[in-house]
């Protein structure tokens, strides 16, 4: 199928990409016909189409609405319509909605916008059941009169507009209002005809991070998902008002975020966006595909669907952009139905995060497929059975926002034409490089890392959202298990119970950091006369997303293996604040010391650390692994002593291995000490905790309720004491491990070949394989391979002699790799361009071109 590689756009200009507007064929049984090639264009009719389009994506159609797949969709949409009424009747003054007081605050009005949005919306369902609210004009006139009331008593007038933060004003509101006025266009144009030129002006005069009331493409507030919704407002808005030239530069303007984001040609100041590798960042540099890659990805799925049959409609280059984004950005994150923290910037604190994420992409999914191939729409048919054929989770399509998607959902999952087929395979390594994360599977597990460097944020806070978020970036990971309720074990309830400082795979001083409302009384740093703002460059730099200071991050990927490997840095602001450019009262932090790697085969992963500790004489603590568990569920932990004997409960002891079992969910992950850590090499030992935490979910997102979550809070770390010298240790987490499996782990298949803050490397004779990470410039020996660094490496020799080798830069900065295989010559069988082999006396050289790769693993086969 079409899916293995997206469309790269990146080198289409901009400016140019009008040009790739063009006629869709109108694939979906219910849209209209396209226009015949070659006749002309009526704006008048484009304009109709689009209204019509939209109309059904929100409040479905005749046929779709008769269905009784959809009947609990339109029930839904119902009742939250009565509810709101029943607010609007309670109000007291100074609120149209109860509860929801105006005149200060952005998220109220916002609020209020939007309840009037979902009121309308039930007087427009087609073919809705007899005593429901659909066709009610005097409900109708009621949202107009709302409508009037916030527009003249809290947002015509923009000199008192304005207040709070900037996406409610140029977005928010925006998205509901114009929603409102196309379901009430009829209604308004009998009864308040003046509204919707009056919004559609004061929405212009609100874009004051654009340009002339319209969308500027320089500005960093216009990106990613960002631009896309406003857009998608745009267009509607000059369907409303009969302007195709509005309706068509909206849709120019919409048509950037479909080109890759290139790093070493960046258009418009540009980094928010899909990467080549299926990364996806917006804020500049926060990974971030769970929540504003969703976002981005409802956007534009709903944007075809508005265009279908218009002269304006895209190409299918663009619906097979979609889906790349799809297969290779969305696909490898999602795992048994739940989607990865690893990608969620700040919303990973919200309480409606993990299984609900993947439900937006499922209808995305289920929407675009009405518009690709036969054999394309197969395949993600195929993948929506497999995933609610794998979820722990009920996915619930009253979540959807258009019926009609809810009834083609209904139609994917009946068809049994096609398998139910995951986009990626059970075995299968993702390297996202540019946005600083991997994701490793299994067909039992999978392990997703989030790393950090220069180019990527350790953390994202903002706007009370994720409050302990410092150590997110630094290594933490997150190991899924098959057959798991991930809500059980991750999502809102492990940010909630696990302390900061101890997230699986951490290495943090041991102190007590406040977050930003606490250091500052508010939700963010306020000092204007310094630049500090809530939305300003200084506040995204030093408060909200600071960027790491180390280079090296990434690692090599040789088919279904790889290696991740970063150094450990001080965030942007404690640099900044070093170097005298942040003022007295702006609090920074310090961060710990380490040097790590994780070499990810097939039953474990393989964990290196080096100089891990802390030079200004803190305490610190490594985090080999956090898990939760129910509060009823049966936890055990057992384990061996390097002397032989058994081991079972909680301290500090020499251990050989661990197992840690939670029999309430049948799940278990093993422990293995390599290199000499069983000894107490270094003076580290292992430290295993098992407590009962209750915290409040408030306790991470200021929004969230206040209420109690307790769990059981497994941690085996390593702590060091407040002086103690530099330490360096090597483990394996074993997934789904069996004591039997433990007790017999490593015996001679598993090498530590270096463990240094130079060079970390390992050697699997099981595999084959010989992985190394080389840090430092200079020469890296390893087995039978010496590398130049800094660079990755990884190699694997079949029985037959065949050497496959995987060769990067996680600096980024290289414009050559070159290593040097010892023993017998060997000849080129394949080589990626830009990967060059000699035979030399005594081995075989490589030299790698790595410039402008972005980290991007190389390939070559010898033999």
């Amino acid at each position: 199928m079409s899916m293995s590689r997206r469309v790269l756009l990146s080198s289409v200009p901009a400016a140019s990409l009008t040009a790739l507007v063009a006629p869709l064929r109108a694939r979906a049984a219910s849209a209209p016909a396209a226009r015949t090639a070659g006749e002309p264009r009526d704006a008048g009719d484009d304009a109709a189409t689009l209204l019509g389009n939209t109309l059904a994506i929100f409040a479905g159609t005749a046929d779709s609405n008769s269905r009784a797949d959809v009947a609990g969709k339109l029930a839904a949409i119902e009742s939250t319509a009565r509810a709101r009424l029943a607010a609007m009747d309670t109000a007291e003054p100074g609120q149209l909605f109860k509860g929801l007081d105006l005149g200060t605050s952005d998220t109220n009005l916002t609020t209020s916008f939007q309840y009037l949005y979902e009121t309308a919306l039930a007087t427009r369902i087609p073919g809705a059941p007899a005593g429901t609210l659909s066709g009610d004009e005097s409900v109708a006139r009621r949202v107009v009169d709302g409508l009037a009331l916030l527009y003249d008593g809290y947002y015509g007038d923009q000199s008192a507009g304005y207040y709070g933060n900037w996406f409610n004003w140029e977005i928010g509101i925006s998205t509901h209002v114009t929603k409102t006025l196309l379901l009430l266009r009829d209604t308004l144009a009998g009864y308040r005809p003046d509204l919707t030129a009056a919004f559609v002006a004061a929405m212009d005069g609100y874009l004051r991070n654009g340009k002339n009331g319209d969308v500027d493409l320089d500005s960093r507030f216009h990106t990613g998902a960002n631009l896309a919704d406003i857009t998608t407002n745009r267009i509607l808005q000059g369907a409303l008002l009969g302007d195709d030239a509005r309706t068509s530069k909206a849709i120019a303007d919409q048509l950037t975020v479909f080109a890759t984001i290139d790093p070493y040609d960046v258009r418009h100041g540009v980094t928010d966006g899909f990467y080549a590798d299926g990364s996806f960042i917006q804020h500049a540099s926060v990974a971030y595909t769970g929540s504003y890659g969703t976002g981005l990805l409802t956007r534009v799925v709903q944007t075809v669907r508005m265009l279908d049959g218009t002269g304006h409609v895209q190409g299918d280059d663009l619906i097979g952009v979609v889906q790349g984004w799809i297969a290779e950005g969305f696909a490898p994150l999602i795992f048994e139905g739940w989607m990865s923290e690893i990608a969620k910037g700040r919303a990973v604190s919200r309480t409606t995060t993990g299984y609900a994420d993947v439900a937006v992409v499922v209808e995305a999914v289920t929407g675009i497929s009405a518009y690709t191939s036969a054999d394309d729409a197969a395949a993600l048919g195929g993948y929506v059975r497999f995933l609610r054929q794998t979820s722990r989770a009920a996915l619930d399509p009253r979540s959807f926002v258009s019926p009609t998607t809810v009834a083609r959902y209904a139609d994917i999952l009946a068809d049994t034409s096609a398998p139910a087929r995951d986009l990626v395979p059970a075995a299968h390594h993702a390297a996202f490089n540019a946005m600083d994360r991997t994701v490793h599977r299994r067909p039992g597990h999978a392990f997703a890392l989030s790393r950090s460097s220069g180019r990527i944020s350790k953390y994202e806070y903002m706007s009370g959202e994720n409050l302990l978020p410092w150590f997110q970036g630094e290594g933490a990971h997150y190991l899924y298990l098959a057959g798991q309720d991930q809500t059980r074990a991750f999502g809102i309830d492990y940010l909630t119970a696990v302390s900061p400082y101890q997230l699986a795979g951490v290495t943090a001083p041991v102190e007590t950091r406040k977050s930003v409302p606490e250091l500052y009384g508010t939700a963010w740093y306020d000092n204007p006369a310094l630049g500090f703002t809530s939305s300003s460059e200084s506040q995204n730099t030093y408060v909200y997303f600071p960027l790491a200071t180390n280079a090296f991050s990434g690692g090599a990927t040789l088919g279904a293996y790889g290696t991740a490997a970063f150094v450990q840095s001080d965030d942007a602001a404690y640099v900044a604040k070093r170097a005298g450019l942040l003022p007295d009262d702006f609090v920074v932090y310090r961060n710990a010391e380490a040097t790590k790697s994780w070499f990810m085969l097939d039953d474990e992963i393989v964990v290196l650390a080096a100089g891990v500790g802390d030079r200004a004489g803190r305490a610190v603590t490594t985090t080999i692994d956090t898990r939760i568990a129910d509060q009823a569920d049966t936890v055990t932990l057992t384990g061996r002593l390097h002397d032989g004997a058994p081991w079972s409960g909680t301290g500090t002891a020499p251990l050989s291995w661990l197992r840690f079992a939670d029999t309430g969910q049948g799940t278990a992950v093993g422990y293995a000490f390599l290199d000499g850590f069983a000894r107490g090499h270094g003076g580290v030992r292992p430290t295993v905790a098992l407590d009962t935490v209750t915290r409040s979910r408030r306790t991470v997102r200021t929004a969230n309720p206040d209420t109690a979550v307790t769990k059981q809070v497994f941690g085996v770390r390593v702590e060091q004491a407040a002086g103690a010298p530099l330490s360096a240790m090597a483990y394996a987490l074993v997934p789904n491990a069996t004591e039997a499996a433990l007790a017999s782990y490593a015996h001679g298949r598993l090498t530590v070949l270096a463990n240094s803050t130079r060079t970390q490397a390992i050697r699997h004779r099981g595999l084959g394989l010989l992985a190394v990470n080389a840090f430092a410039p200079g020469s890296h020996h390893a087995d039978r391979l010496t590398l130049e660094g800094p660079g990755s490496v990884v190699l694997r020799e079949d029985r037959d002699g065949t050497v496959a080798i995987a060769v990067a830069d996680p600096t980024t900065a290289r414009d050559t790799v070159t290593l040097t295989l010892h023993g017998r010559p060997l000849r080129t069988v394949t080589a990626d361009g830009g990967v060059r082999v000699a035979r030399i006396p005594g081995g075989t050289r490589v030299e790698v071109t790595t410039r402008h790769t972005y980290g991007r693993s190389l390939l070559a086969t010898l033999r």
